[in-house]
């Protein structure tokens, strides 16, 4: 283990953190057998941590959802790396391999997505969250024609946005608090 600072802003003390966010925390840290630094870095701003895994579990979590984990995490790696977020790719990467049970995914996901593995229904979701991260502007009826012929109903491009944008503002934080991935994602998966 490094003794590297995993954020520049202050870290608050698990213990002193309101009930609910300690013991969602101490949950993670039970399932885990760590605290993802995502948790601890965010915890600085104890109501903005509350929002943030609000929303993350209502987009990662919803019920009904017709992409799966891994594709999920590939939306996350794709989009992060393009965004240069080192802890999202390593943390979203080791999820990535663990959810498909591909050792080399991630990687070629997160260094070229035209080169990876994946099916042409998964390139196309990557491409069109790429245009949501970069382009939003630019999306029109055919950015869903070509989505729906993969077979992607407007929930499922729901889903892609929202995972995109999301995963944006964390990119972005992440980046704006040095965010360090834990020493624990690099070999997951592998």
């Amino acid at each position: 283990m490094t003794e590297h600072a995993i954020s520049r802003y202050s870290i608050p003390e698990v213990m002193d953190l309101p009930d609910d966010l300690r013991d969602l925390i101490l949950g993670v840290q039970e399932k885990a057998g760590f605290i993802p630094n995502v948790f601890l870095a965010l915890a600085h701003r104890p109501d903005e941590l509350r929002a943030f895994f609000n929303y993350h579990d209502a987009i990662m979590l919803r019920e009904g959802s017709n992409l799966t984990k891994a594709e999920k995490e590939m939306i996350i790696v794709a989009t992060s790396s393009d965004n240069s977020c080192l802890y999202c790719v390593v943390a979203h990467g080791a999820l990535l391999r663990i959810y498909s049970k591909q050792p080399l995914l991630a990687d070629q996901i997160a260094t070229n997505h035209n080169k990876a593995d994946i099916t042409p229904r998964q390139k196309a979701m990557i491409d069109f969250a790429l245009k949501v991260s970069n382009n939003a502007g630019e999306i029109g009826e055919t950015d869903f024609a070509a989505l729906k012929e993969h077979g992607f109903d407007e929930e499922d491009i729901w889903d892609i946005g929202a995972i995109t944008a999301f995963f944006g503002l964390s990119n972005r934080m992440a980046n704006l608090t040095s965010m360090r991935p834990n020493d624990q994602f690099y070999s997951m998966g592998r």
